[in-house]
This record gives structure tokens, C-alpha cells and sequence, in this order.
């Protein structure tokens, strides 16, 4: 490497001669075992980008971005020492040292700074945490790929977010999250239960959400990664929607909207002195709510708006995410889904029409659409040949023809089809009718919509997900534990 003298600025702004041993015995200790890569190709790189007095933070930043950086198709086995070389940055930052800490020492350090629940040393006795401690595999960390660890940096460790401040490594993380969610355990079989659980966790054998990975251990006690949310059609339990969408979002959940009982623009309302504005200015005002906050800082807020395809406003209403129109007309800050039932592919099928209607003047339609697709559709063919009733007729086609179109331009609007959801769920559609579904459109659960902000009647649904990782799993013995 370069022979210049080069100064480096430590964190209490001390200065002294750059070490490059010291670089040496990093690098030799992040390629041990690693076949195709070079200590000297990473000290290349990273020579390049020294200069007198840089901070000491910044030069195993470089090294970290030098092996990166060489990571390709020919070499992929610099992902392996980049993650090392990250692992070593956060074990540094957070413990001063290489050796992590006694678990204990952690939870104890961070309680007493407010960033881990207190309830867990209530739950925990210090000789447990000790058991635990001794059970922690810290060399796991080993097997991250660049990326993984990244994610872990940026996401998943409980940190300051201001000023990127770090209080735990990896494995730390995935300790407490199973000694959080298993707390309530019996006593006697607890510790058995957190072993095995950290075990699959820790092998990737089963793969957690980010509420999980960034909030268990800590004092947000919302662990939800989606959360569905009804909305009537009342101005009460609109402004409770958005209140609630604030809520949710803070503690890192992602969002699914019912807005679909909404009535259409120029509605009549109450004594009919006044008309309706219609489902956008509301759905700005939801959208609005959406970006307020970040998930838990962790990323931004995000929520998906499911609305029936026979809403009076479907024209206004499919081309709310392309970037055609105006600010005024569109809402691009959420994604879309509509929803079908067989009726609507019926009239596709004949060639026939699609009455658009206002939720708000055919009520009982609304509610047959989930729970009696019969019901619904001698409903539908009464109110198609009332006088009284406001509607809309477009050909099939052409209402099939631009959700498709919306769908294809901009890959954010969503089909449900909320006769088979009802049909083929757990749920009893006459009791609890499937409305909406969450936010990646995985998970069906039934709502009732908010009256207020604290409506104890009212249900939102949480959706906890994680995933098995199939690719561990060759036979079904690999569930059980030895």
C-alpha cells in the first residue's frame, strides 16, 4: 500500500500514524477459510481513497466497500468477506471490541437505556440469560452473505436511527426475539423452546418480517407486519381510518384500506343541502396519513387500498397510480386492488355490461358482494333496472380492458376475488365476511369498520407473517427436533 505518511483521526479526535498492520491482521482474519480472494486486492482498493487525517471509522468503511466492490460473478466469494468485514464494524461499534458481551451485560445496558423492553429482564432471570448466553453461537454471524449483513446494519438492529448508533449484533437480535416470544412459556420448558426457536431462526430456517426482526426485545409492542383497516362511510370513521392508519404505520406495519363503502362524488348527504366530494380528496387524506410517518424508521409507510370494481367512481378510480392527469386527480402514494366476483366475469364472458353503482345507495349490495354471491346477484340485476337508482353501464370489456391496462403500465394495481376468498377461507362468510385482504395480498381476514378512533366494536386485523425456508426442508423429520 501506499508509503506516505498518512495520520488517522480516532473517535476522540486524537491523531496518530496509520497502522497498516493492523489493516493486515483485519483482512487476514475476514479471509480465513475463503478460497478466491485476495488480501492484497482489497488493500488496493481501499489505498486508493486514503488521504492524511481520515477519520478511523471511514478506513474499515473502505475496506468494506473495497471488498464489496469486487464481488461479482467470477469472484461471489468477496460477499463472504465484505460481511465480515461489516460484522467486525458493528461488533466494534457496539461492544468496543471483537468479543460480544455476556448477554446479560446487553440487556441490562440497554434496558437502562430505554431501548430494549424492561419486561425482559421481569420475565428473565439473570442465571437464565446466562443459560442463554452460553447456548448463543456467535459464529453463525459467519455465514451471512454482504447483502444479509447490510440489511442487518440499515434494518433489523435496534439502533439509533439519528445518529446510527448500534446496541446489539445479530445474534444478540436473535436470541432475545425468541426469548421475547416465548416468555410466556412454562417455566419448567421455556429455555428448551428459545433454544430451539433461536436455533431455526438463526439457520434461516424459517425467515422473519421486519416488525418481528426490528421490534421484538424492544418497548413497541406491535409486532404486526400488515394490518387491515375498514373504513365506513361516515366522516367519524373515516378520520378514526386515519387515525388508525398513523398508528399502525409508527409501529412498523404495513396497511390494508377497505375504502370501498365510500360513496360516489355528488352523493347526496344528509338533508341533501350539500354533495359528496367523493372517494379521492379521502383517499388523498389516507394517503396523506400513509407517508406522515416511516415504519418504525425502519422504512416507508405503505398501504394498499382495496375498492369493489362496480364503484361508481371505477373510471377516476383505476388511473389513480399512473402518472398521466394531475396532482388533483391522482393519488400515486398507494397501490390498488379491486375486487371481482363471478357476476363481474360472467358479464365478461357474455359479452355483456357492468352496472357501476354508489355503495352508499345500494347498502345491501355492498354487503352481499362478500357474504351471497346469490343474494348478490339478484341485487344487482334489481337495481340495474330501478329508475331511482343512480348507476353507470360500461361494456365489460372496457372495464376489464383498463384494469388491465392500469394493471400492466403501472404493476401496482391488484386483483381480489372476494367470492373465492370467502368461499375457500376459515371464515363463515354470513358471520364474518372476508372484505379486503393485507397488504402483500398473502393473508385474508374479516374487519368491521371503525366508528371512532377507540371503537371497542370495531375489528382491524393483524397479520403476522414469516416464512419456512423450503429449501432446508428435505423431508418432514426436518420439522421435528432430535
Amino acid at each position: 500500500m501506499n508509503t506516505k505518511i498518512i495520520n488517522v483521526t480516532k473517535r476522540d479526535g486524537r491523531t496518530e500514524p496509520f497502522d497498516l498492520e493492523k489493516v493486515h491482521r483485519v483482512l487476514e482474519w475476514a479471509t480465513t477459510d475463503i478460497a478466491a480472494v485476495s488480501i492484497s486486492e482489497i488493500e488496493l482498493r481501499a489505498n486508493i481513497q486514503l488521504y492524511d487525517k481520515i477519520p478511523a471509522y471511514d478506513i474499515h468503511e473502505l475496506l468494506i466497500k473495497s471488498a464489496a466492490e469486487l464481488i461479482s460473478e467470477a469472484t461471489p466469494n468477496y460477499q463472504y468477506v465484505a460481511a465480515r468485514l461489516v460484522n467486525y464494524k458493528i461488533r466494534k461499534d457496539v461492544y468496543n471490541q471483537h468479543e460480544p458481551w455476556p448477554l446479560v451485560d446487553i440487556v441490562v445496558e440497554n434496558v437502562s437505556k430505554g431501548v430494549y423492553d424492561d419486561a425482559i429482564m421481569d420475565n428473565y432471570t439473570r442465571d437464565e440469560l446466562n443459560q442463554l448466553d452460553n447456548y448463543i453461537k456467535h459464529d453463525r454471524d459467519d455465514t451471512f452473505t454482504y447483502v444479509g449483513m447490510e440489511q442487518f446494519r440499515g434494518k433489523y438492529l435496534v439502533q439509533d436511527r439519528r445518529t446510527k448508533t448500534l446496541f446489539e449484533s445479530p445474534q444478540i437480535l436473535y436470541m432475545l426475539v425468541a426469548a421475547t416470544l416465548f416468555s410466556d412459556y412454562p417455566k419448567e420448558t421455556r429455555l428448551k423452546w428459545v433454544k430451539d426457536y433461536y436455533d431455526d431462526i438463526s439457520t434461516f430456517g424459517t425467515s422473519l418480517p421486519t416488525p418481528i426482526m426490528a421490534g421484538v426485545r424492544t418497548s413497541t409492542r406491535q409486532f404486526s407486519s400488515c394490518v387491515l383497516i375498514e373504513s365506513d362511510d361516515t366522516l367519524e370513521s373515516i378520520n378514526a381510518t386515519a387515525t388508525s392508519v398513523v398508528r399502525y404505520i409508527s409501529k412498523k406495519a404495513g396497511i390494508g384500506i377497505n375504502a370501498g363503502r365510500i360513496r360516489a362524488v355528488d352523493s347526496r348527504v344528509g338533508d341533501g343541502s350539500i354533495v359528496h366530494t367523493g372517494l379521492i380528496p379521502f383517499l388523498k387524506y389516507f394517503s396523506a396519513a400513509v407517508k406522515s410517518c416511516s415504519q418504525g424508521g425502519v422504512r416507508g409507510g405503505a398501504a394498499t387500498v382495496y375498492l369493489p370494481v362496480w364503484h361508481l367512481e371505477f373510471e377516476d378510480l383505476v388511473v389513480l397510480k399512473n402518472n398521466k392527469g394531475t396532482e388533483e386527480n391522482r393519488v400515486r402514494q398507494m397501490d390498488y386492488a379491486f375486487q371481482f366476483n363471478k357476476t363481474m366475469y360472467e358479464r365478461l364472458l357474455t359479452g355483456g355490461n357492468i352496472t357501476l353503482f354508489s355503495p352508499g345507495d345500494v347498502p345491501d349490495l355492498y354487503e352481499a358482494f362478500f357474504s351471497d354471491q346469490d343474494k348478490f346477484k339478484t341485487l344487482y340485476e334489481k337495481y340495474e333496472r330501478a329508475t331511482s337508482i343512480r348507476k353507470k353501464v360500461l361494456p365489460a370489456i372496457e372495464v376489464f380492458s383498463q384494469f388491465l391496462t392500469e394493471r400492466k403500465d403501472t404493476g401496482r394495481i391488484y386483483l381480489m376475488n372476494v367470492d373465492h376468498a370467502n368461499e375457500h377461507g376459515s371464515f363463515l362468510p354470513e358471520v364474518a365476511p372476508i372484505k379486503q385482504s393485507n397488504l402483500c395480498t398473502e393473508i385474508d381476514l374479516p374487519t368491521k369498520p371503525l366508528q371512532n378512533a377507540d371503537d371497542p366494536d370495531g375489528e382491524i386485523a393483524l397479520c403476522t407473517l414469516s416464512a419456512i425456508n423450503w429449501g432446508m426442508i428435505n423431508d418432514p423429520s426436518d420439522f421435528e427436533k432430535p
